[in-house]
């Protein structure tokens, strides 16, 4: 029987070490540091209100994926679910992705409509007729300039105005990413067509599968269904790594292994050779409140853009529907401390590829740490473990 280690215990390490098992022929080993699995997913417990390490709602564009963790995690879907941004400068709460027909409710509406209509009709002047024949009249409006920027102030710029985003994005991202500019910031090809008002319903994720799971423990049964098997090892470091010859030291002993699958930095695995790797952290602050709800019915949490120290915060009743006479919400703030949240700057992507040049083809990359990129969900680490599957059979 062949040996695979998983480095790492959260959500990425299990759905890894899951699929190892699925397909059998595995010895498979589970390191964490952490005295639990499933890190910041794993459900944690304050004044008798289930939560997690900010809303780990389980959010998806793949079908398939979802009936996957379906399957062994029985969800609900939430598809009603809503976001505000509070804009101090307005002294006012706003539908988050920007909505339309907020727009003429600011103060500054006159203002915002012309620079849309400038950034519009210049990216309309660049497009054959044929082209503009081919678009919906929703894409008409948003067609934009997005796809001339340089950095991230500019894509928002170009796809929305200067006002709208001074309003939403400016501040917020600044305090997000912990950066005095925008412009520090070079990858933003997440959204190539750049950022569009949205139209029609409220909801935001009405494009996409919206879920949560209905057990009141959240995801913790499919931690130990995805490790069943396994020889877990709890509150443990390795101490040394030799990638290359997939060798790792626990406890002072050599173990050698046919497969790895990295969930962690990738830079710890080489003793940072190339440099650190940078990674913006959080806080979470738990308030009980005296009341059955805070927030409007169908507001799950809500972000603040201004000079605010914290960047949202998360009612979590609304995902796990817990019945109690109080309310659980928790306030998130960026910091240096900890490490959550790879950067979108080129430069420390350049430098994580670096690591992954340096990973022979038994050693796999999972989750957001593994891969080091920020836009790494919980469906994106059950695809890497199951494309993860299909390069091994393969």
């Amino acid at each position: 029987m062949k040996k695979a280690l998983v480095i790492g215990g959260g959500f990425a390490g299990c759905a890894a070490a899951h699929q190892l098992q699925l397909m059998g022929g595995w010895d498979v080993t589970v390191v964490e540091r952490a005295p639990f699995l499933g890190a910041g997913v794993r459900t944690r417990y304050y004044g008798g209100h289930p939560y997690t390490f900010g809303p780990r709602h389980f959010l998806t564009p793949w079908t398939n994926v979802y009936e996957f963790l379906n399957t062994y995690v029985p969800l609900r879907r939430c598809q009603d679910h809503e976001f505000l941004t509070y804009v101090e400068q307005d002294e006012k709460f706003y539908t988050y992705p920007i909505h339309a027909d907020d727009i003429p409710t600011m103060p500054d509406a006159a203002q915002i409509d012309a620079e849309r209509s400038a950034i519009n009709i210049g990216a309309l002047s660049k497009l054959s007729s044929a082209e503009i024949s081919g678009m919906t009249r929703a894409e008409a409006r948003n067609a934009n300039l997005a796809s001339e920027a340089r950095d991230f102030e500019e894509f928002w710029i170009k796809s929305i105005g200067e006002t709208l985003y001074n309003k939403f994005v400016d501040k917020y991202s600044r305090k997000m990413w912990q950066i005095d500019d925008n412009k520090k910031i070079d990858d933003f090809t997440w959204s190539p067509k750049g950022v569009t008002v949205k139209e029609g319903v409220r909801a935001a994720w009405d494009t996409a599968i919206s879920a949560y799971p209905i057990a009141f423990n959240g995801y913790d049964d499919y931690f130990t269904i995805a490790t069943e098997g396994c020889k877990v090892h709890l509150s443990t470091e390795i101490e040394n790594y030799d990638i290359p010859n997939k060798s790792v030291w626990i406890n002072g002993e050599k173990h050698t292994f046919d497969l790895i699958a990295n969930s962690i930095s990738p830079d710890i695995l080489f003793d940072k050779c190339h440099g650190e790797l940078t990674y913006v952290g959080r806080d979470l602050h738990t308030i009980v409140l005296p009341v059955e709800f805070a927030l409007p019915k169908e507001v799950y949490f809500i972000y603040f853009a201004g000079d605010e120290k914290f960047t949202r915060i998360t009612e979590y009743k609304k995902f796990t529907r817990h019945k109690a006479d109080t309310t659980l919400i928790t306030l998130e703030i960026p910091t240096m401390t900890s490490k959550y949240y790879p950067l979108p700057f080129e430069s420390e992507k350049a430098k994580a590829k670096k690591y992954f040049d340096e990973m022979p083809d038994d050693v796999h990359s999972v989750g957001r740490a593994g891969t080091y990129l920020y836009n790494v969900d919980i469906d994106d680490t059950i695809r890497h473990a199951l494309e993860m599957a299909e390069k091994i059979k393969s």
